[in-house]
């Protein structure tokens, strides 16, 4: 049996993918342990799952578009997160004595700490920003990002000449995406590129199951939970373009009501929540076409069901995994800022209409299945050394 110890940051869309891997170690017999805001965690991973709590509080919000918004993440979460939670990551590893430690690339000290203590770790890449370099055109924005890894590692008070990037694990990175959204990048063999791990959730009581109407072609509007700063506006228009598609398509909408229009402005039919079940609606069949913000998890588990999208990509990794997805043909990419109402409906309807973009999906779903998802996961995961470094 080994020890494993998972350190994430503060965002669900993070934590979720670890939830199936950790269950895939636990029935393997090992044991399992997070570190990161118990405030945040306790409620997605529930009261049994053992927390070795860093301490929470606020950062800055997530917002803008482009290269603003890679600057707010920087310095509004990734860089104040880790020197928050550097100490806190200290004790956990002296207190819980990890075999491996599975490093989130969003939570930079936690490699530190792995590599002060001369432990094996793996890096966990939940998206596509790092692993698909999408500013590799930009070398000054790779220099910059580059720059701020450094300062991290010289306020860790680790050795310069041992420099390791802490996004980048030399032992093994696990990739939740497939080849067809990550481009033709040739990868180390320590990259695994496993797909996505799909995870059951709690079932929501909640959610009206009963308002699916039968006969109904089924579009999912979901734009993720970061997006609240800059979506109202989008969320307007898609309600508008999910009305021009008439009665034969049920629009089921997860966004908070305040974003959305008045009710009498909904489309026929609509049903509005603040969250969807989502794996469970495409589980059971209930979705023919996702519109979303591109985000790794939302496309992942779309394509995963053979599920074409409508991607309106807002900052980050979205706009490279919107780009990849209509490079596949599994989907369409609209403008988030500027797209009408009558073209996003249009761009819906070709998705549901043309049955090459569901067969693309369900090729792409399939190749991303064949990474292994929480299972290859598991057995890398074992294969890396248990005796420190």
């Amino acid at each position: 049996m080994s020890r494993f110890l998972l350190v994430v940051p503060p965002l669900a869309g993070h934590v979720h993918p670890t939830v199936g891997i950790a269950r895939e170690l636990a029935a393997r017999g090992h044991q399992v342990a997070w570190t990161g805001s118990e405030a945040v965690l306790r409620p997605l991973l529930g009261p049994d799952a053992e927390i070795l709590a860093t301490g929470s509080r606020l950062f800055r919000a997530q917002s803008g578009h482009g290269l603003g918004a890679l600057r707010t993440l920087w310095e509004g979460f990734i860089t104040p997160y880790a020197r928050f939670t550097a100490k806190a990551l200290d004790r956990a590893v002296l207190e819980y004595r990890p075999d491996v430690v599975v490093v989130d690339q969003h939570t930079p000290a936690g490699a530190l700490t792995a590599h002060r203590h001369r432990l094996p770790w793996a890096s966990l890449a939940p998206g596509a920003m790092e692993v698909g370099r999408p500013f590799r055109a930009l070398p000054k924005v790779e220099s910059w990002m580059t720059d701020q890894l450094t300062a991290l590692w010289q306020r860790a008070g680790l050795p310069p000449r041992e420099y390791t990037d802490p996004r980048f694990s030399p032992e093994l990175v696990l990739a939740l995406t497939g080849p067809a959204l990550t481009g033709a990048e040739p990868f180390p063999a320590h990259f695994s590129l496993v797909g996505p791990v799909l995870t059951e959730r709690p079932a929501d009581p909640s959610f009206p199951w009963e308002r699916l109407l039968p006969g109904r072609r089924r579009v999912l509007l979901t734009m993720g939970t970061l997006a609240a700063d800059v979506s109202a506006d989008f969320h307007a228009r898609a309600v508008r373009a999910l009305a021009l598609l008439g009665d034969e398509v049920q629009a089921v909408v997860a966004a908070p009501p305040e974003s959305l229009p008045e009710p009498s402005r909904l489309p026929p039919g609509a049903l509005v929540v603040d969250r969807a079940p989502v794996l469970e609606l495409m589980r059971r069949g209930e979705l023919d076409a996702v519109v979303c913000h591109g985000g790794m998890n939302t496309v992942g588990e779309a394509l995963s069901h053979g599920i074409p999208l409508v991607t309106a990509p807002i900052r980050h990794d979205q706009p490279f995994v919107a780009a990849q997805v209509e490079a596949a043909g599994a989907g369409l990419r609209v403008p988030f800022a500027r797209v009408a109402p009558e073209r996003l409906a249009a761009a819906v309807r070709s998705v549901l209409d043309d049955p090459a973009y569901r067969a693309a999906a369900a090729r792409v779903g399939a190749g991303l299945r064949s990474g292994g998802g929480a299972h290859t996961a598991a057995d890398r995961l074992e294969a890396l050394p248990r005796s420190p470094r």
